[in-house]
C-alpha cells in the first residue's frame, strides 16, 4: 500500500519530469494545494472537474506577469482561492435552496 510519503515522492518526480519537458524549470508545485482543489472540484461537480480546475488555475496563474518564484506562487494561490471560493459559494447556494427546484 502506498503511503502519503510515497505519493508525494511520486508527485514530485512527476512534476520535475513535466517541468523539464515543458521548460518551466523554476516552477515549484504545491501538490497538496492543487490536489485539494482538484478533489473539491471533483466531489462538488463531476469526476473530471478536478482536472479542468487544475488546468484553469495553471492557465490563469501563467497568464499573470510575475518576477520570480514568490510572485508565481502568489498567482497560483490567488487562482486556487478563487476556485475554492466559487465552490464554497455554490455549495452554500445549494444548501439554501434545499428542496427548491427539485420538483418534489
Amino acid at each position: 500500500m502506498a503511503t502519503p510519503d510515497d505519493e508525494e515522492r511520486t508527485l514530485s518526480e512527476w512534476s520535475r519530469t513535466l517541468a523539464q519537458a515543458l521548460q518551466v524549470l523554476d516552477l515549484e508545485v504545491d501538490h497538496p494545494r492543487i490536489v485539494e482543489v482538484a478533489e473539491r472540484s471533483s466531489q462538488h461537480l463531476t469526476q473530471h472537474a478536478g482536472a479542468i480546475s487544475a488546468f484553469m488555475i495553471g492557465y490563469a496563474a501563467g497568464s499573470v506577469t510575475t518576477d520570480g518564484r514568490e510572485e508565481a506562487s502568489a498567482a497560483v494561490e490567488k487562482a486556487v482561492k478563487t476556485v475554492l471560493t466559487i465552490i464554497r459559494k455554490d455549495e452554500e447556494t445549494q444548501e439554501e435552496e434545499g428542496w427548491t427546484g427539485t420538483a418534489q
